[in-house]
This record gives structure tokens, C-alpha cells and sequence, in this order.
């Protein structure tokens, strides 16, 4: 589709369909572009973060208001599809918080990320050297510069303007095989071990560096389940979706004890491609794969639901995922048992469900790096990237009406935050004037003596915070620091009071919000250890 066409659907919806989407804002980076924007639902610039990189792929809003973004480093050795290499944390200013480089001769982040509270989840490549893949047992072509498998890193913000290493999870570590009995991981039947990645399962697989396919599994997109403690992860080159335990140590993310599962690092979950693992079932995810990502399970519809932008959902003609794409949102209620606390299945039967259970087909399509989102009142927010597309917009959930967009974004990974958000509402004063969100006005953002009591003010050890005085219910805590780093966080607080240590923290001055319903009350304390 033409330009003009594009912007002539943008100004139409603008116009007559804007008052029925859902009231918040959209972040995108456009391609190639070093600036990341926030818009309002009228299509109002509100706020920018220029920089002097370009974007690999993703970015994220934290609950402190500041921007987690991924871009490409300069210095990369290796290079393949969505390469970044390094990850940074930029203040409503511009700032930079903290910047760490995940780049060298053995490895180099890659496409997607996520937040785990306070924490950023990385995508990367490792390399593992023709010999390394062949000794594993793998009988497919490998080509001059072996194999890249994915692995994750959270990292954990230092203070100090890096960050370090906290956990990582291989795919390297979790493999099988069934072609060698004198090779490592080897099993007899490869469809008893569903927890396992058969090493042989892609054996054609392109793109990367090396020429022989290095970019093994193109694993591109990864969320984060706070309430589960659990990853889901999107593999391209498979065409399916994991999901893995993260309430692990690293050792017991490398092996198959451990955890809340019980399982260590193994795949709990699989879903879309049931003869990966040498199961019979319909293979849904037909082809390439994207945004694997929960739905937020607070009382919205599908709550708790995987969903995916499955690229050929509806087919695709004329030459696979990058031409004529026919993208589809499609939506899976897992079995997953809260009592077990385990993904149920039957024996001999793959994961279920055997379809997915619900399912949006895009209006726009995109054979590449897309996003989606579901809103609180239903609505589908959709960012389809890539050739012919290159739009933002939302859908009714029940009419699949258009009602806001499409928007020429240009974006390959773009996301909505509602206006109850607490980054949205940590960047009040930051957005322009010209925003039409329904958050509390100026009139509720109150600095605030008398509502809450921090003690002692200035402290050289911790601090008492009591909340007697409130009269509703509190939605969040949140403390930040001179740099506007999160140093805690809580939702849904139902104490009257508690303690916050202040051992490890820098002296200086620090911010305390309380989030309601309606209003937004902060205060400030010193600590002067």
C-alpha cells in the first residue's frame, strides 16, 4: 500500500474514529531513527528522547518514567538480523542513567527485550564454533562460523551508570538428540522429552552471519510474567513459542532442577509446531513468528492469555513470510494448573490448546518484527512493521472497527501505555500541553506534608513511611533516586506503614510517590549517611 493511501485511511480515522479508541499513549522508534516518540491518541507528539544511536528494535517505558531502549552498537563484530549490542536507560531528559555494551567476538544482544521490575531482560546470540555443534550431535549444514544460539541476561542497573549480570538462561543447555548414543544429551525418542530442544529440529535455517545460517533459532521476541515468575520466548525458525521458569538461580537455569516449577531451566511450555518435539497436531504458527507476550490478567478480556503476532497466521503466497503476509493476533489460554503449578498435558498428546482460541486477523500485515497489544477495555492495539506496512493501529476487540490509526509510524516495535500507568504519570510534567489524557490533572499531582509521614527526615539509616492517614486504597509505592532510578516498588499496598532500608544507596536526596485511584502524592527525604 502507497503512502498516500496510508495517510489518507490516518486522516480519515483521525477525524471520524478517534473519540472511540481507547485514551492513552503510543511509543515507537521509528526505523533508522535515532529519536523514540510518544504520542497521545490524537496523534500528539507529547514527548521525545533524542539520542545520538539508532534503535536495534525495541523500547520500553519503566515506572519511574524513564526509557529503556535497545541500539546498535558501533563496535559489533558480529552482525546479523536486529543486532544491538547494547542496551541504555535515558531520564525524561535525555539523559543517560546507565549504558552497558553486550557486544564482543562471542556475543551480541539482539531484537528484543523486556522489564522484570527494575531489571532489563536481554536477548542475545553466543557462539558456538562448527566443532561445538557437530560434538553436540547436529547433522545439518553449519557453515564457516557455526552456530548462534540464544540466550537471555537480566540485567540489574549498578548505581554507578552500568549494570550487572544477574541471571541468564542458554537454550546451548537445554538440547537433545537422538542421532548419537555417543554424543551428549542423547535419548532414544525425542517426543518423551518435550522439555528438551532436539538440536536436528531446524536444519535449513537462514539469514545470520557465517552464510550457513548462524542466526540458528532467530529467537525475536521475549515477555515477562511478574505474577507467574515465568519467560515466554518466540523462535522464527521453529515456528513456535517457550516458556521457562525464571524464578531459578543461573546454575539451576543451566540444568532441570530447581525453581518454582521444580524444573530448573528446561522448557516448561511449547506451543505452535507440535512435530518439533515429535508430536502429531496441527501446526499453527505456520511459519514466522513474533511478540510473544501475556496479556495482562487484571480483569481485562483474555486476561492471562498467551498472545503472538503470528506473520502467516492466514496464510502467506508467493514466497513465504515476506511476501503477502496474512498476520494474524492470535490468542492461547494455556493449561496451565495453579494448584500443580505446572502446564498440564496429555501423555502422547502435545501441548494444547489444539488451536489457538482466539484470533484477529490484521488489516495490516507484516512478514516481520510486529507488536501487539490488548487494551483494558478490549481493544487491540497492533503494530505492523515491515514492507507494505509500517503502521499503528487499534481495533474494536468486538467489531474490528479501526478506531485509532493507522498511523505511518514506520516502527517495528511499538507499544501502548494507558494513561493510569505510573511512567505515564511519573512523565506528567514532562508531556506537552497539547495532550488530551484523562489522568489526574495538575490539581492531583500533590506535594504532599500532611498525608503521609516519612521519619526520620534526613536519615542515616532507614525510614518509616506512614500511610495511616490514607482513606483508600493504595495502587503503588514507588521510590526513586536523584537520577530517577527506581530503588523500590510495590503495587497494591494494603499496609499502613512500613520500613525501607537504606543500606547500599548513594547520600542524596530522594522521591517518595504514593499512587491512588485519582490522586498521585510525592514527598522527598534526605539520607545523609
Amino acid at each position: 500500500m502507497n503512502k498516500q493511501i496510508i495517510f489518507f485511511l490516518f486522516y480519515i480515522s483521525h477525524f471520524y474514529l478517534s473519540a472511540q479508541s481507547f485514551d492513552g499513549f503510543a511509543l515507537f522508534n521509528s526505523s533508522g531513527s535515532s529519536t523514540t516518540k510518544l504520542i497521545d491518541k490524537n496523534l500528539n507528539i507529547v514527548h521525545e528522547w533524542n539520542t545520538t544511536t539508532d534503535c536495534n528494535y525495541t523500547v520500553l517505558l519503566k515506572k519511574n518514567g524513564n526509557l529503556v531502549r535497545g541500539t546498535k552498537y558501533s563496535g559489533n563484530i558480529l552482525n546479523g538480523a536486529a543486532d544491538g549490542g547494547r542496551v541504555q536507560e535515558l531520564a525524561p531528559d535525555g539523559s543517560i542513567v546507565w549504558d552497558f555494551i553486550y557486544s564482543d567476538a562471542n556475543h551480541v544482544s539482539h531484537h528484543d527485550m523486556t522489564l522484570i521490575g527494575d531489571n532489563v531482560l536481554l536477548t542475545a546470540w553466543e557462539v558456538k564454533t562448527a566443532t561445538e555443534v557437530s560434538a553436540a550431535g547436529y547433522t545439518g549444514n553449519i557453515g564457516n562460523s557455526g552456530k548462534w544460539p540464544t540466550h537471555f541476561i537480566e540485567l540489574e542497573p549498578d548505581g554507578n551508570g552500568s549494570a550487572n549480570i544477574v541471571w541468564e538462561w542458554h537454550i546451548w543447555d537445554h538440547l537433545c538428540q537422538d542421532v548419537d548414543p555417543n554424543k551428549p544429551n542423547y535419548v532414544t525418542n525425542i517426543s518423551e522429552h518435550p522439555h528438551l530442544i532436539d538440536i536436528n529440529m531446524i536444519q535449513n535455517s537462514g539469514g545470520g552471519p557465517g552464510g550457513g545460517g548462524g542466526d540458528w533459532f532467530h529467537v525475536n521476541g521475549v515477555d515477562y510474567n511478574e505474577e507467574l515468575d515465568q519467560i515466554v520466548f518466540s523462535s522464527r525458525f521453529s515456528s513456535e513459542i517457550y516458556i521457562i521458569d525464571h524464578s531459578t538461580t543461573t546454575q539451576q537455569a543451566a540444568g532441570s532442577t530447581g525453581g518454582n516449577s521444580g524444573m530448573g531451566g528446561d522448557i516448561l511450555y511449547r506451543w505452535g509446531n507440535p512435530s518439533n518435539y515429535g508430536m502429531t497436531g496441527a501446526q499453527i504458527i505456520t511459519s514466522a513468528v513474533h511478540d510473544s507476550r501475556w496479556i495482562e490478567n487484571d480483569g481485562r478480556p483474555n486476561g492471562g492469555f498467551l498472545q503472538i503476532f503470528n506473520n502467516c497466521g492466514n496464510g502467506c503466497t508467493g514466497g513465504g513470510p515476506n511476501s503477502q503476509a496474512n498476520s494474524t493476533i492470535d490468542g492461547i489460554e494455556t493449561p496451565w494448573d495453579p494448584l500443580t503449578k505446572t502446564y498440564t498435558r496429555n501423555a502422547g498428546q502435545p501441548f494444547g490448546p489444539i488451536s489457538y482460541t482466539t484470533r484477529y486477523e490484521c488489516q495490516y500485515s507484516s512478514g516481520g518484527q510486529s507488536a501487539s497489544n490488548r487494551m483494558s477495555n478490549g481493544n487491540i492495539f497492533v503494530n505492523a512493521s515491515g514492507s507494505g506496512a509500517g503502521v499503528m493501529y487499534e481495533v474494536d476487540g468486538i467489531t474490528e472497527q479501526i478506531v485509532w490509526g493507522p498511523y505511518p509510524s514506520d516502527s517495528q516495535k511499538g507499544f501502548r501505555y494507558e494513561c493510569d500507568y505510573p511512567g505515564i504519570i511519573a512523565l506528567k510534567n514532562w508531556l506537552s500541553d497539547t495532550t488530551t489524557c484523562s489522568f489526574p490533572s495538575n490539581d492531583h499531582f500533590i506535594e504532599e506534608e500532611n498525608k503521609f509521614i516519612i521519619y526520620p527526615n534526613p536519615s542515616i539509616y532507614d525510614i518509616n513511611i506512614d500511610l495511616a492517614l490514607f482513606n483508600q486504597q493504595i495502587e503503588g509505592v514507588f521510590i526513586y533516586d536523584m537520577f530517577g532510578k527506581i530503588v523500590f516498588s510495590q503495587e497494591h499496598f494494603f499496609n499502613n506503614n512500613f520500613s525501607f532500608t537504606l543500606d547500599g544507596l548513594k547520600r542524596g536526596i530522594y522521591t517518595v510517590n504514593i499512587l491512588t485511584s485519582s490522586n498521585l502524592y510525592t514527598k522527598h527525604f534526605s539520607y545523609s549517611k
